[in-house]
């Protein structure tokens, strides 16, 4: 008698059919319906963003920096008080801060206003989704939002400059990489204040947090200029935000910078230690 064997050959996809298959049918259709609420989900939340609030959106993401390259971009170096090529040199910075302060501020008021005022965040929680999965859709709409902000920083740096952008050793991709990253990273600290921080004390954390993310990220020096100044410099480490500045000035090819292993490694580092805090807090605060 000559037998049949059933058994699948290795690295053969599993059949759905079997009833021991790892992956049935239910499961194939309930993967399904928990991608399209997670995409419906952050479909509208960029439909409202990019439609019904382009204006409060451009005002948020734009106004600082605009203002950063214009005085010391622009000013300074009319007056004498900065170097003439300091624009190039600075442009970086700006991309990297509001690359990361726009994604931080577009999840941590949301939520804030979420969990305590509006309840918003009860409907969300509601869709077939798991509790982390509706976290990591803020995250990335407000990654979105942050990237987005600093594509449309770049036509205003070519007219405030007076080098324009003038960056003629440019990786495009690397300088992709590194502001999605920033953005990611931002949006993962933000989360961690969205979740951690009282609602009552949100406007003070944010003067708090903010001001020493701005003067100690690298943002308006090279990280490499601080030499005589090592405590300082060690200390901007602690900061993800040196970490996307450095490496947008490595992509662009405006001087010195960051050793080049060590700004993947902080950028990724930033977003997996905040990711895991604020993904826990999150869950602390949508299950009570």
């Amino acid at each position: 008698m000559t037998t049949t064997s059933t058994t699948a050959a290795p690295g053969a996809p599993p059949n759905a059919d079997h009833p021991d298959s790892p992956v049935s049918p239910a499961d194939r259709a309930a993967h399904g319906t928990r991608r399209r609420a997670f995409l419906a989900i952050l479909g509208r939340d960029l439909w409202v963003t990019f439609r019904h609030e382009p204006a409060s959106f451009l005002a948020q993401a734009l106004l600082q920096p605009f203002f950063f390259l214009f005085i010391f971009g622009r000013v300074l170096p009319e007056i004498g008080a900065a170097q003439g090529d300091y624009g190039e040199l600075l442009l970086p910075g700006i991309m990297a801060l509001t690359a990361i302060t726009v994604s931080l501020q577009n999840v941590a008021l949301p939520l804030v206003i979420d969990f305590s005022f509006t309840k918003e965040i009860e409907d969300r929680l509601l869709a077939p989704l798991p509790v982390w999965a509706v976290a990591v859709e803020k995250m990335i709409h407000a990654a979105l939002r942050g990237v987005v902000a600093t594509v449309l920083l770049l036509p205003l740096a070519a007219l405030i400059l007076p080098t324009g952008l003038g960056f003629g050793e440019a990786q495009p991709l690397a300088l992709a990489a590194v502001i999605l990253g920033g953005a990611f990273a931002g949006a993962a600290l933000g989360l961690v204040m969205g979740t951690v921080v009282p609602p009552n004390r949100i406007n003070i954390m944010f003067a708090i947090v903010l001001t020493p993310l701005l003067f100690t990220g690298a943002t308006f020096y090279p990280w490499a200029s601080l030499d005589s100044l090592q405590w300082f410099q060690i200390l901007t480490l602690l900061n993800p935000l040196t970490y996307v500045s450095e490496g947008a000035r490595a992509a662009l090819g405006a001087g010195e910078h960051l050793a080049t292993w060590a700004i993947p490694v902080g950028i990724v580092g930033s977003i997996v230690v905040f990711g895991a805090i604020g993904l826990l807090g999150f869950r602390r605060r949508a299950v009570d």
